[in-house]
This record gives structure tokens, C-alpha cells and sequence, in this order.
């Protein structure tokens, strides 16, 4: 598993950037946070310093940006975009499954549905210029700077407990909800093939 290539990068690069990603988001926007609120808030669903979303977002940006690495210009209006449409879309499968969605920018001006604003799809731009400018390479510093063998004893210990973290949270707190929603997507699937 950890040598299969995808886009010619190997999972193991892969599943670490992600992790390393959505620690780091987990990290900045509990920091903005906890400034914003004056107490200290874990803005990650999961106990762990852990926010998913940050991961897909960064690695999605790279993956289809990383063509237009050095127009500067160029990676600010697309990560933009792109990021905002991932944020949108994020939404909208949460709200389908789950009836909700777990970030809220209603007190933000610009807003759409407080799902969407224009303060965090300009600040989009300017993280995926700091992703092309030199987060990638620090992270890809980072991964490499550990053995591989430690790496996928660490990184299957965190697959494992975020797995059983994030399980164990969303039943907990959203009523029992994943068996809910593994139901709506089977028998949505159910629907497309009968």
C-alpha cells in the first residue's frame, strides 16, 4: 500500500502530507480562534489536533495547481477559487448527511448561506501562495526527515486512531448519526443503479 503511486507520488508521501496538513490547520485556525474568543477553542471535531479538511484542501490545491507554481498571480485567484469551491461543496455533502454544517460565517460581511465568505476566499489566495512558496518543501522536509519504517508505524497508529476518534465522536455528539447517513448514501446509490 504505502509504495502505490498516485498523480507519480507515493501514498506513504501522500497520507503524511495530508496528516501534517491537517495538523497544521488544526493549529492556525485554533489559534485564530482562540484570539478571536479569548479562550482557548479546539476547533477540530475529532479530540485530536486533527481538522480533515485542511489536509484535502492543501493536497487538492497542490495536486491541481502545482502547473502554475511561480505565476503568483495566477495561484492567488485559483486557490481562491478552488479552495472556496471545496469549502462550498465540504458544505453541502455535510448538511446532506448530517444535517449540519460545522463552521459558520454569518457574523462574516460577504457571506453566502454562512457557508462562503469573501474574507476566507481571499485568504485562501494567500495560503496557496505560501503553499507554493515554501509550505510544500517545509513539508516534504519534515515527512522526509524521519525513517520510512517509522513513518508507517506512525502513520497507521493515526489512521487507527482518528478513524476510531472521528466514529466515535460523530455518534456520540450528532445522535447516532453514521449509521443515519451510511444509510442515505446506500440507499442513494441504491437509487442510481435500480
Amino acid at each position: 500500500m504505502w509504495n502505490r503511486e498516485i498523480f507519480r507520488i507515493e501514498m506513504y508521501d501522500m497520507i503524511h502530507w495530508f496528516f501534517v496538513y491537517s495538523m497544521l490547520g488544526w493549529f492556525v485556525e485554533s489559534i485564530y480562534r482562540s484570539i478571536c474568543e479569548k479562550k482557548f477553542v479546539n476547533t477540530g471535531f475529532v479530540k485530536g489536533p486533527l481538522c480533515p479538511i485542511y489536509g484535502v484542501g492543501a493536497l487538492t490545491v497542490y495536486f491541481v495547481l502545482r502547473r502554475f507554481a511561480g505565476n503568483y498571480v495566477l495561484l492567488f485567484f485559483l486557490g481562491s477559487f478552488l479552495a472556496t469551491a471545496l469549502e462550498y461543496l465540504t458544505a453541502r455533502v455535510m448538511n446532506s448527511l448530517f444535517g449540519e454544517v460545522w463552521w459558520s460565517y454569518h457574523e462574516k460581511p460577504f457571506n453566502y448561506k454562512g457557508i462562503l465568505c469573501l474574507e476566507s476566499s481571499i485568504a485562501w489566495g494567500f495560503y496557496t501562495i505560501g503553499l507554493f512558496l515554501f509550505l510544500h518543501r517545509l513539508i516534504v522536509r519534515i515527512v522526509s526527515s524521519y525513517s520510512k519504517g517509522v513513518g508507517e508505524i506512525a502513520a497507521s497508529i493515526v489512521i487507527l486512531y482518528f478513524t476510531v476518534d472521528f466514529v466515535t465522536q460523530m455518534n456520540k455528539t450528532k445522535d447516532n448519526c453514521i449509521p443515519r447517513a451510511i444509510a442515505r448514501v446506500t440507499n442513494a446509490i441504491r437509487g442510481i443503479f435500480l
